[in-house]
């Protein structure tokens, strides 16, 4: 049943709301790779997350692609959500981490559900206060942060989001991500290797509980 998919979400918008989004929205199976925004794309409806993991990219001028953060059950995209509102074409990427399922809100009720609904504007504020934030941590660590930690961070999001000590990643993906190459991130991930934190296998690492520690850094 569609409405046992709302289940991620019963915790934050009341019955009224997750009523109309049974009516209005419409639920959207995705499988791994998949792209569900594209530059240079209209969106005409803001995806929440209902199950998996989807990654957003941002391109520099040069043609470079940098990570800027990850969505999750429940999630929604703040930039989709300003696209939508004011008609504009979309300047950041989003393809699925994983296999999953989002609901497609259709840009009509964006606006009306602000009025009528607490619980949605709510939801809509602290997902772009949530955003901006992780968008300042990721200046952060480009501006301040050395590239290990960088790695480090981007491993860990990867481990979190997945539940999982495994992460399933190449090199030339974590290199591609970091806009680094994958010379670089490979002797990285040596280094800790060789200091007992994580184990490399092919296209997977295993962290191990020390690469979790703050000190957890290559010197």
């Amino acid at each position: 049943m569609q409405s046992a998919s709302l289940s991620s979400l019963k915790n934050l918008f009341e019955e009224p709301l997750l009523q109309e989004m049974l009516q209005h929205g419409e639920f959207k199976d995705f499988h791994e790779g998949d792209l569900i925004i594209d530059y240079g794309k209209y969106i005409r409806a803001m995806p929440i997350i209902l199950r998996g993991t989807v990654k957003v990219y941002r391109m520099e001028k040069s043609g470079k692609e940098i990570l800027l953060y990850y969505l999750s059950a429940a999630d929604s995209c703040s930039m989709a959500y300003s696209c939508c509102m004011h008609s504009r074409k979309s300047e950041v990427k989003a393809i699925a981490e994983e296999d999953g399922q989002l609901l497609a809100i259709p840009h009509q009720k964006l606006d009306e559900w602000l009025c009528k609904y607490a619980s949605w504007r709510s939801y809509i504020f602290d997902s772009f206060i949530h955003r901006f934030n992780e968008l300042l941590h990721s200046i952060d660590l480009i501006a301040f942060g050395n590239l290990d930690q960088r790695v480090k961070n981007y491993l860990i999001d990867k481990s979190r989001h997945a539940q999982s000590s495994v992460v399933k990643v190449s090199h030339q993906q974590i290199a591609s991500d970091l806009g680094t190459t994958r010379v670089v991130v490979s002797r990285i991930l040596k280094q800790f290797e060789n200091l007992n934190q994580l184990i490399l296998y092919r296209n997977e690492i295993k962290l191990l509980r020390p690469f979790f520690s703050d000190d957890a850094a290559v010197t």
